[in-house]
């Protein structure tokens, strides 16, 4: 072992959780040590966030060109060039990738590249090389999960290789319609793709309102976008030609790839956490509201701590415990308040509770929908969908889950709205230009406050 490099900071892991928590700890004047085994923004950057919605952007360019008639333009779709795509895709990451390295130069962040092992009780080893931290952060992110007995490789293909497809499948099936295998079905139909989604649970995007559900499978039913709920796959097998899926009902499904796409684990074997006495529970790391660890001084954010996978928690997670190392004592984020997005076609956008989980928490609730027929912009835009507004019994709006296109971007708003607590009554009066989306939310809110205008019962 060579001699030891002090900080007070010592992070495991560089994605958003990450170096968030080492540019916000820089900030506020401490050393930082940051390690990375990859590159610097981890799997939202690189084989995440960014690259899928560049995806999406492709895709929606791709239904522009095919759907010009309905707007009196005359444009067809010639066809997909996928490596055009890729290009346009790989350069955009690249581009937000320096500029990542730039701040971490800027915030004069020691960057360490390997694979680090925690040891207890305050250390990182990093090929051989010692770096101790006053405080360690973990933040070692998640990996696409699988099936047991479901390998990956050949035809059977996780979300990793279907961001560098060479080609676009002809006929695909999607294993799982959450985020990820709903946003990926959406991509391959509007690239020409007959697709089909199997599902377990009842619906697609389950963990979304039910509301959300209905609009979804009802989009994607007009899309030509085939899914199965509630039914389990059984078993994969490849051929030269092809992968043959079969599920429980009997049902036997022909493609040429497999998407795995049932989640992702969480990236906690293999650095040393265990050994360490960290606590783990199903592969989690298990931290407190205030995101420590077990370990005194040791904190853990982003995917392998339970809760929502989502880079933008991991983020703010690193943030808070940047502040929390600083001693500014900063206000527990409340989960419910993390805004939550599917960039599928339409789009899935809510923050705050169901309408299940609020009538679980209050017995009862007071729910209000507003269609976006009502919407001129989103009849401009030929997008259907809703917002769904949830309200505590006399109290405030405590969710807000939205459906159609571009409604990903109205999400802002309706997480103010949700975090502070605020009345219908206190959002009526507020004014939202014209012609936009966000008067959906507008409208909706002064329904709620019972003097609705533009609303078609």
């Amino acid at each position: 072992m060579e001699s030891a490099t002090n900080a007070d900071l010592v992070i495991l892991g560089g994605g958003s959780g990450g170096y968030a928590c080492a540019f916000r700890a820089a900030e506020l004047g401490l050393s930082v040590v940051l390690v990375e085994k990859d590159k610097l923004g981890g799997t939202c950057l690189h084989r995440g966030c960014i690259p899928t919605k560049a995806l999406l952007h492709a895709a929606e360019v791709a239904d522009n060109a095919r759907e010009g008639d309905q707007f009196g333009v005359k444009s067809s779709l010639e066809g997909i060039d996928i490596a055009g795509v890729n290009s346009y895709k790989d350069g955009v990451v690249s581009r937000l990738y320096k500029g990542l390295q730039g701040l971490a130069k800027a915030n004069k962040v020691t960057l360490v590249e390997g694979a680090g092992t925690f040891v207890g009780p305050n250390t990182v080893v990093v090929n051989g090389q010692r770096y101790v931290g006053k405080n360690v952060v973990l933040a070692t992110g998640s990996y696409a999960r699988s099936l047991p007995g479901l390998e990956i490789g050949g035809r059977v293909i996780t979300s990793d290789q279907a961001l560098n497809l060479d080609f676009i499948p002809e006929k695909v099936v999607v294993l799982g319609g959450g985020v990820i295998g709903v946003e990926f079905a959406s991509v391959w139909r509007s690239f020409g793709s007959d697709v089909t989604i199997v599902e377990a649970l009842p619906r697609l995007v389950p963990a979304e309102d039910e509301y959300a559900s209905k609009q979804l499978e009802r989009a994607f039913r007009k899309r030509g976008i085939k899914f199965k709920t509630g039914v389990k796959f059984t078993g994969a097998t490849q051929t030269d030609s092809g992968v043959s899926i079969t599920l429980e009902n009997g049902d036997v499904l022909d493609a040429d790839l497999l998407l795995v796409a049932v989640g992702r684990g969480p990236n906690s074997a293999g650095h040393g956490y265990e050994e360490a006495g960290v606590q783990i529970d199903r592969g989690f790391v298990i931290t407190d509201e205030r995101l420590r660890t077990n370990l005194p001084n040791v904190y853990a954010v982003g995917d392998i701590v339970p809760g929502l996978q989502l880079a933008h928690r991991g983020f703010q997670q690193g943030i808070f415990v940047a502040e929390e190392i600083a001693g500014q004592n900063p206000k527990v984020i409340d989960e419910a308040g993390i805004p939550r997005v599917t960039y599928c076609k339409p789009e899935v956008a809510s923050v705050g509770l169901s309408e299940a989980a609020a009538k679980e928490k209050y017995g009862s609730a007071e729910v209000f929908i507003y269609d976006l027929a009502g919407n001129g912009k989103s009849q401009i835009l030929k997008t259907t969908g809703g917002v769904k507004l949830i309200k505590a019994p006399d109290g405030p709006v405590v969710g807000v889950t939205m459906v159609g296109e571009r409604v990903g971007e109205l999400i802002g708003e309706a997480q103010l709205i949700y975090s502070w607590e605020a009345y219908p009554e206190d959002v009526a009066p507020l004014i939202h230009a014209h012609p936009t989306q966000t008067e959906a939310l507008g409208e909706a809110f002064l329904a709620l406050a019972g003097k609705p205008l533009h609303v078609h019962g």
